[in-house]
């Protein structure tokens, strides 16, 4: 497999000097032997070394360790970008990617939505979004507009059938939906409350207060000024 490896790296390296290589299934594999795989692709040509959990098997703390493995352990690791491709059987996909990232990583594979082979990918839009948002924790930017998720999020979904589960973080239908009283009262106030990021960063106008069994005064009140009644305090009592 080793030799395989580099062979097939310097083959492509005749055609293109931007070569990739994903050993498959390294979150399974003995660490020493990928330390191994890498060195040899990296020598051969590979500018890009990407570390797939196949099967979703990892956990963030293990594939921490495997990221900042290769970075003490491959010995030219510097000459390659360290990228991740992290798949969602067991739900840690974000959480996986997010941890390599931390580790050193500086390309994450990952789709809109989170649609992809078996439970899916890591998605793209709660990536970008967990590392602008906590920008304190990650120091890093993505460069990725924002401001365009959730119209891409929506044309992916149409184009593809994939329906977006409502409670899908950033994007689902009610990812800034209010119905608690106290939730509704305290992002009139001041959003910050009850919300950690703007709606507008991500392409939606604004959000949503849902008048219904859990709701307060304030929230009603606040949907007949939309609706063009302006009541007085005693008129509304």
């Amino acid at each position: 497999i080793l030799e395989m490896s580099r062979s097939m790296v310097a083959r492509a390296k005749k055609y293109t000097d931007d070569i990739e290589f994903s050993p498959m299934d390294a979150s399974r594999t003995e660490p020493e032997y990928i330390y191994q795989v890498l060195e040899a692709v990296i020598d051969a040509g590979a500018t890009t070394v990407n570390i797939p959990d196949t099967v979703g098997y990892a956990i963030p703390a293990e594939f921490g360790s495997l990221i900042e493995g290769i970075f003490k352990s491959v010995p030219n690791i510097n000459r390659a970008v360290v990228s991740v491709h992290c798949h969602n059987d067991l739900g840690l996909a974000v959480a996986n990617s997010l941890e390599a990232v931390k580790r050193g990583a500086r390309q994450v594979e990952c789709t809109i939505n989170g649609i992809g082979e078996r439970a899916g990918n890591a998605s793209l839009e709660e990536i970008v979004m967990a590392i602008k948002t906590r920008g304190d924790f990650f120091s890093l930017t993505t460069n990725v507009n924002t401001t365009q998720i959730y119209k891409t999020s929506r044309l992916v979904s149409e184009l593809t059938g994939f329906l977006v589960q409502p409670n899908k973080a950033i994007v689902g239908a009610n990812a800034f939906s209010h119905e608690a009283g106290i939730h509704q009262d305290g992002v009139i106030k001041m959003p910050i409350t009850y919300e950690i990021m703007d709606p507008r960063t991500v392409g939606i106008p604004a959000s949503s207060l849902v008048l219904g069994k859990l709701s307060g005064r304030h929230a009603f009140k606040e949907r007949l000024a939309e609706l063009g009644y302006s009541l007085s305090e005693e008129d509304f009592n």
